[in-house]
């Protein structure tokens, strides 16, 4: 897929600047928001996405336009599952809830900014190291073990980074939220860091973190750096969206790590078989490739990830009403 410069500029350009105007409009009011605000910007952002989909697809083909659509639905799937992060660090971090989208968009766009570096690294390890679809697919089969074993409390604490501990023991931060959205704030006669700036810094390194899985199993789906990136962008353009409208309902999505740790190894076995059909490696059939691996088409990968999604939210739905109906007949 050959994607001209300018088309770079101008997509990656008008997407950043739809955030940068999110941005703006939120800091001059911050609020909480209602269903209907956020129904109607999260169908905003899915109907962009969607009509990104159907231009890849009119200018450069099915097949582009279904690894466009599995990477897509993929990350989105995955940025449902941070949202649990998400919920318990404005909690630990007591964020006033006229802050909260705020300071979610703020670190969105430093997952954003981090991801694009991360891609990129990506993207050149692919070209010049087959092998490394070896170590992705290794890795999110590892991590598909892990999730999958995750007992129902898993989520329950949050552990700060080794980041977030450095900076709040070398820089003096104030516990008041008086200074509002603002970074810094002067307090005593010093100058100190606000919850604000610790906050945004927790969402963007947290999701950094969960961008060790996505980002080897969007590669799973398309090797298009073009495609990966903007399937990143428009799964966390909506997520702010997600966090306020089913804040209530992911606690009813009880099987999602089940269907995400699925998906994870689906994808990781797909990356071994890819690499077993490209294989250079001198120890494995003495570095020639093995043809009779197949590659599994983007088709059937799109039809799974569909399906596991679908059987997941059925099934947890289900779950949930049946543990509602229980609690009321006790």
């Amino acid at each position: 897929m050959h994607v001209e410069p300018w088309v770079w500029i101008v997509v990656v350009g008008s997407t950043a600047a739809i955030l940068l105007a999110d941005v703006f409009i939120i800091g001059r009011r911050p609020h909480v928001p209602s269903n209907r605000e956020t129904s109607t910007a999260l169908i905003f952002f899915v109907g962009l996405a969607v009509l990104f989909g159907l231009g890849v697809w009119y200018f450069s083909g099915g097949r582009y336009a279904g690894e466009f659509f599995a990477g897509w639905l993929t990350e989105y799937s995955l940025s449902i599952d941070n949202l649990f992060v998400f919920l318990i660090i404005m909690a630990r971090f007591n964020v006033p809830a006229k802050f909260q989208q705020e300071a979610l968009m703020v670190g969105i766009i430093i997952a954003l900014v981090l991801r694009g570096i991360f891609i990129a690294v990506g993207a050149v390890a692919i070209n010049q190291f087959a092998w490394i679809f070896y170590i992705f697919g290794a890795f999110l089969i590892y991590t598909a073990y892990n999730l999958a074993s995750e007992n129902g409390d898993a989520d329950e604490e949050y552990e700060e980074n080794r980041l977030m501990k450095f900076v709040e023991a070398r820089f003096p931060v104030t516990q008041s939220w008086d200074a509002g959205v603002r970074l810094r704030t002067v307090e005593a006669g010093k100058k100190v860091l606000t919850p604000f700036a610790i906050v945004i810094l927790a969402l963007g390194t947290t999701d950094l973190l969960f961008a060790l899985d996505s980002i080897p199993a969007i590669f799973g789906l398309t090797k298009e750096p073009f495609l990966v990136l903007m399937a990143n962008i428009f799964a966390l353009m909506g997520l702010r969206q997600l966090y306020f409208l089913i804040g209530g309902l992911l606690k009813k999505l009880v099987y999602l790590s089940i269907g995400l740790s699925v998906l994870l190894a689906f994808i990781g076995v797909k990356l071994i078989m890819h690499a077993l059909h490209e294989n250079n490696l001198p120890f494995i059939n003495g570095g020639q490739p093995i043809h009779a691996v197949p590659d599994i088409p983007i088709w059937l990968s799109l039809v799974v990830i569909v399906g596991v999604l679908g059987i997941t939210a059925v099934a947890s739905l289900a779950k949930s009403r049946h543990d509602d109906r229980s609690s009321l007949s006790v």
